[in-house]
């Protein structure tokens, strides 16, 4: 929704913690079509999920890089996870175990989701300040003035998200991330302009922040009068990606 005075459309798009991780061909089991991606994590049945080769890798047969393939089955307790090309649909069959490289094979949640139920975000850059003043100067009329320059930048960022009825909307999930123990893979974009094209974003058309991160708290609060609401709070865990070029 455009707001009143800029007619720039922000939104709130996130990938869900705790579903990004890597795995070797002694991971996998091509008999029984399985692979043990990691212990714990938060995969969820009809995920879409991408792999990478590694480097110099080469996937287990019936996987490709190009292409995204739907999490079937998840066991958090022992980590062991199967696939389908579509959402729902029947097991993937993989034929070998794949050859490895120098660094492992990857898996991550493919596609950003639309938190429809945000009512806001915000997000704020600061800057340590490094004292950089001298000794040695002459005195005069005035005082000296200290002075600095710039040092490490840091980030904090929260949201306010709608609690409602329906547990299985991203919303819902990202609430529930704040108790995830591994939350590699959380990200959100936070769009300043989002611009839609045949129903999806449009990142050339669009300005946006994109932020890996830990979500560190979550407020919760239920009142007669308003709508349930629930305040995150993040931080990034590395370097944020500005894009602000409509190019």
């Amino acid at each position: 929704m455009a707001t009143v005075l800029s007619g720039t459309s922000g939104a709130l798009y996130y990938k869900p913690a705790g579903t990004k991780s890597t795995f070797t061909a002694a991971n996998v089991t091509n008999a029984d079509n399985e692979i043990v991606v990691g212990t714990y994590l938060n995969f969820q049945v009809d995920d879409k999920v991408s792999f990478g080769t590694g480097t110099g890798g080469t996937l287990p047969a019936g996987l490709s890089a190009s292409t995204d393939v739907f999490i079937r089955t998840y066991t958090a307790s022992t980590g062991v996870a199967t696939f389908a090309s579509t959402a729902g649909g029947s097991e993937l069959a993989l034929t070998d175990d794949g050859t490895d490289g120098t660094t492992p094979f990857t898996i991550d949640f493919a596609e950003f989701q639309s938190v429809g139920d945000c009512r806001e975000w915000s997000f704020e850059v600061t800057r340590e300040e490094l004292d950089t003043t001298t000794i040695g100067g002459t005195l005069a009329q005035n005082a000296p003035f200290r002075t600095f320059i710039t040092g490490f930048a840091d980030g904090s960022g929260s949201a306010t998200v709608y609690f409602t009825d329906d547990d299985t909307t991203i919303a819902s999930r990202l609430i529930e991330d704040v108790i995830q123990r591994k939350q590699a893979g959380a990200t959100f974009k936070l769009y300043t302009d989002l611009v839609l094209s045949s129903g999806s974003p449009d990142d050339t058309a669009s300005t946006s922040i994109e932020i890996p991160a830990v979500i560190n708290s979550a407020s919760f609060a239920v009142t007669p009068d308003d709508a349930q609401a629930v305040e995150i709070s993040f931080r990034p865990t590395e370097a944020p990606t500005f894009d602000f070029d409509r190019s």
